[in-house]
């Protein structure tokens, strides 16, 4: 038997068979991070996909090169990961299904596919002019790969679209405004989607304020953090029916039932499913190859975000 070169902790079987033959060399384990390491030296640890960082004090127990996580963001991880440890976040894994829902929420609300639906429901034919996606101004907030994903989707459907980063700067498709100028561009949206990762900067960055200065029948889109808007603020313009909002995700999380945001016929909750789409399984075994062949031939691991 050859001997293993490299260990791979698997935190259940679905990635693992989607990840295939592994290279001569390669041991595959098994551990779902919910107790200490199975042994002292794990080469690549992927932990699960959905509450992994509540499981990330188990790191301590192990040796370890590199952690795989299967998501994109990584706000706190740093706060819980012992010393010594490089963290690598999905990238590749989660942009296009985050961008297709936040199409797919844009769409619904635009053309006021739940309203159809709760007609449908009740047995009405209920036709009605509901706004379009095409002519409007659509206000992208964060240009990371989430955003350049939302935008590639949008310009198809003729959406004038205007580009939001930390930093101002200039591409081949014009101006990327810096998210300082957002008070300024606010009152000329008739979209906002918000893409951004969470963190200081933009915790709590949909306030208030920044609603106040959004136009009436407006509509808010969030694929980015629950924290980066103040719960609050957005039901004080949703229940009046000043805005519109599609949230896939919410603060707190899960939203509790009998939230004064369910029900409103303005708002359309999705249960932060983003990336859960058939496309997430082989994207994600097809980086964990990249990553398990990189460190076989000794290069350096891609997508790394934090070394503790």
């Amino acid at each position: 038997m050859t001997e293993a070169r490299l260990t791979v902790s698997f935190p259940g079987n679905a990635l693992r068979e989607a990840v295939g033959e592994l290279p001569e060399g390669v041991e595959p384990v098994q551990w779902d991070m919910q107790g200490p390491a199975p042994r002292a030296h794990i080469d690549i640890v992927v932990p699960p996909y959905m509450g992994a960082k509540k499981t990330l004090n188990h790191l301590e127990s192990v040796e370890t090169r590199l952690v795989q996580s299967q998501s994109i963001g990584y706000d706190g991880v740093e706060q819980v990961l012992p010393p010594g440890v490089v963290y690598a976040n999905a990238a590749s894994v989660h942009e296009t299904s985050t961008a297709e829902l936040a199409l797919a929420l844009t769409l619904a609300s635009q053309r006021g596919i739940p309203d159809l639906v709760r007609a449908g429901d009740a047995g009405r034919w209920a036709p009605a002019r509901h706004q379009s996606l095409a002519d409007r101004t659509v206000l992208l907030l964060g240009y990371g790969g989430v955003g350049k994903a939302i935008e590639a989707r949008l310009l198809p459907f003729e959406a004038n679209v205007v580009r939001v980063a930390h930093h101002a700067r200039t591409d081949e498709r014009g101006p990327i405004h810096a998210i300082d100028e957002v008070p300024a561009l606010l009152p000329d949206a008739d979209i906002v989607i918000v893409a951004v990762p969470l963190g200081p900067g933009t915790t709590g960055l949909v306030d208030e304020e920044f609603l106040a200065a959004m136009p009436d029948g407006a509509l808010l889109v969030n694929v980015a953090r629950g924290a980066v808007a103040d719960t609050d603020a957005l039901v004080r313009h949703a229940a009046p029916g000043r805005l519109r909002l599609a949230l896939d995700v919410t603060d707190p999380e899960p939203l509790p039932p009998g939230h004064p945001l369910y029900g409103l016929p303005n708002v359309l909750i999705t249960p932060h499913v983003g990336g859960a789409s058939t496309a997430m399984l082989p994207r994600m075994a097809r980086l964990l190859r990249a990553q398990i062949e990189r460190m076989l031939a000794g290069e350096p691991p891609l997508n790394v975000v934090l070394r503790t």
